[in-house]
C-alpha cells in the first residue's frame, strides 16, 4: 500500500503535465494563427524561412528519394520478375511514392534538417532570455519566430514531397531500364490507368498536414526549453522524437480516412 501511495502522485503528476503541455501547444498554434492574422509578419522573415526550409532541402529529400525509388524498383522487380509480372514494378514504385514513401519521408528529412535546428536556435533564444528582450521590445514572439517557420512549412513541404516523389520516380526508372533492361514504356505504361489524381492528392495532403505538425512542435519544445545548454539538447532531441511520432500515427489515420473519404465519392459519382 506504501508503494502503491508513493506511486499516485508521481504517476498523476506525469498526467497533468502533459495535459498542460497538450493545452500549451494548442494554445500556441492558436496565438500564432491570431497574430498573423491579424498583422501578417515581415516579408523578409518570410522569405528567410522559405530558403531554408524549401530550397536548402531539396539535395537531401532528392537523395531521399531517389535512393528510396532505386530500392523500390529492385525489390519489386526481384520479387515479380518470376511471376511474370515485372511490367508492374513502375507502377508499384509510383504508387508507393505518391501515397506513402514520399510525404513521410521527406517529413522525416525536413524534421531532421530544418525542425532540429528550429527548435536548437528558439530554445537558445529562451534560455539566453532574448524572446523576453523581444517582448519588452513590444515584438510578439509568434508573429516574429514562429508565424514565419510555419507558413513556410506549410507552403514548402507539400513542394518538398511532389520534388521526391519525382525523384522516387525517376530513380526506379533509371535502375529498371538501365540494370533490368526494361523498356521505359513498360515502366510508364501502367501508371495513367491506374494512378488518379486523388493519390496525388493523398500526398500533397499529407504533406500540408506534415508541414503544420513538425513547425509547431519544433518550435513548441525551443519555447518550452528551459535548463541552459542541456535543456537545448534534451528538447531538440524530443521535438525530433515527437514529430517522428506524430507522423507516422497521422499518416496511419489519414491514410484509412482518405481511402475511407476516395470510396464514398465513388458511390455517389
Amino acid at each position: 500500500m506504501e508503494n502503491n501511495k508513493s506511486f499516485l502522485p508521481e504517476y498523476v503528476e506525469k498526467k497533468l503535465h502533459f495535459l498542460v503541455a497538450i493545452g500549451e501547444y494548442i494554445q500556441l498554434i492558436l496565438d500564432t494563427a491570431k497574430a498573423t492574422l491579424i498583422r501578417p509578419p515581415a516579408f523578409y522573415l518570410l522569405m528567410q524561412q522559405l530558403y531554408d526550409v524549401g530550397v536548402a532541402s531539396l539535395p537531401v529529400v532528392a537523395f531521399t528519394g531517389f535512393s528510396t525509388g532505386l530500392v523500390l524498383a529492385a525489390q519489386s522487380f526481384y520479387q515479380l520478375s518470376d511471376k511474370g509480372l515485372s511490367s508492374v514494378t513502375g507502377l508499384m514504385v509510383a504508387k508507393a511514392m505518391m501515397t506513402e514513401l514520399g510525404p513521410v519521408l521527406s517529413a522525416f528529412m525536413v524534421t531532421g534538417r530544418v525542425g532540429a535546428a528550429m527548435c536548437a536556435e528558439i530554445g537558445t533564444m529562451k534560455v539566453t532570455e532574448q524572446i523576453d528582450a523581444l517582448k519588452t521590445m513590444a515584438i510578439n514572439p509568434n508573429r516574429y519566430l514562429i508565424a514565419p517557420r510555419v507558413i513556410a512549412g506549410t507552403l514548402m513541404m507539400p513542394l518538398l514531397t511532389v520534388f521526391g516523389i519525382v525523384m522516387g520516380i525517376w530513380g526506379g526508372y533509371l535502375i529498371s531500364v538501365y540494370f533490368f533492361d526494361m523498356a521505359p514504356h513498360t515502366y510508364f505504361d501502367p501508371m495513367p490507368t491506374h494512378i488518379t489524381k486523388f493519390d496525388l492528392f493523398t500526398g500533397v495532403a499529407k504533406a500540408f498536414v506534415f508541414g503544420v505538425i513538425i513547425m509547431t512542435v519544433c518550435c513548441y519544445k525551443g519555447l518550452s526549453t528551459n535548463g541552459g545548454a542541456a535543456g537545448v539538447g534534451k528538447s531538440t532531441t524530443t521535438s525530433v522524437v515527437i514529430a517522428y511520432c506524430c507522423i507516422l500515427l497521422i499518416n496511419f489515420f489519414m491514410t484509412v480516412s482518405l481511402n475511407i473519404l476516395r470510396e464514398q465519392i465513388s458511390r455517389f459519382l
